[in-house]
């Protein structure tokens, strides 16, 4: 029983195409020699598989680099001399070196010069020109400038916000530490050196007493030959409404 015929399609499968062509390219190549040997034929076979990877047969007598001169020659085609390349590129050069020129005489008078030469009905096209030109840089240079401008104002507010906070967090810091201070009771070191500014302050009478005074609430109690000059007055915020009168 005959095999049965296979449809001329792509292999989907990629391990089933890979066999099945390293399979069919050994046929391949085993059917090109035998038709080389013989047939006396010149034959130059190329193949490239799906991975690029290049695989080539060519005729004994021949080399593949010969039998495609052969196959350009035979079919009018030729490839590109060296010669005639280098050649093309010296006129492409001379071309774009004479079109550079032309460009640089054009725009001398841009910059001031060859002046003499120009009629005054294309001086005062030039003059249009240049006064167009020099109109789209100030306009450019002006919206620069408000960029930049924006920028610092956006810059100076941000600073200014960051002074005010930080303004107000050393107010508010240094109110806390005030008021922290004020509500302290005297230290009787602290004490000792504010009596001795008084001329009625004598250490025996504070021996005598029972109980030396610890808080300026108790300086009440003090001499009437206290000095004139100096003027005691409550620290504490939360005893200003208290009935007892302030010492003068």
């Amino acid at each position: 029983m005959g095999r049965g015929k296979i449809e001329i399609k792509k292999i989907e499968n990629q391990t089933a195409r890979q066999v099945t062509f390293s399979k069919r390219r050994t046929g391949l190549m085993k059917k090109t020699r035998e038709l080389s040997v013989l047939c006396d034929a010149h034959i130059g076979l190329i193949v490239f598989s799906a991975t690029g990877k290049l695989f080539e047969f060519c005729s004994e007598s021949y080399r593949m680099p010969q039998l495609i001169d052969r196959y350009l020659q035979t079919n009018g085609l030729r490839l590109p001399d060296l010669q005639d390349d280098r050649e093309q590129l010296y006129h492409e050069m001379e071309v774009l070196r004479s079109e550079t020129c032309k460009l640089e005489l054009r725009l001398r008078p841009y910059h001031g010069h060859d002046l003499a030469s120009i009629p005054p009905h294309e001086l005062d096209g030039l003059e249009q020109q240049l006064e167009h030109s020099v109109l789209k840089v100030r306009e450019r240079k002006n919206e620069l400038m408000q960029q930049q401008l924006e920028n610092l104002s956006r810059k100076r507010r941000m600073l200014e916000e960051d002074n005010n906070n930080m303004y107000r967090w050393l107010h508010e810091h240094n109110a806390a530490i005030e008021y922290q201070q004020a509500g302290i009771e005297t230290k009787p070191g602290e004490y000792q050196q504010f009596l001795e500014q008084f001329q009625y302050f004598n250490n025996d009478q504070v021996h005598q007493q029972q109980q030396e005074p610890n808080s300026v609430l108790q300086l009440a109690t003090l001499p009437s030959e206290i000095d004139p000059n100096y003027h005691l007055q409550l620290a504490q915020p939360n005893l200003q409404n208290d009935p007892t009168p302030n010492i003068h």
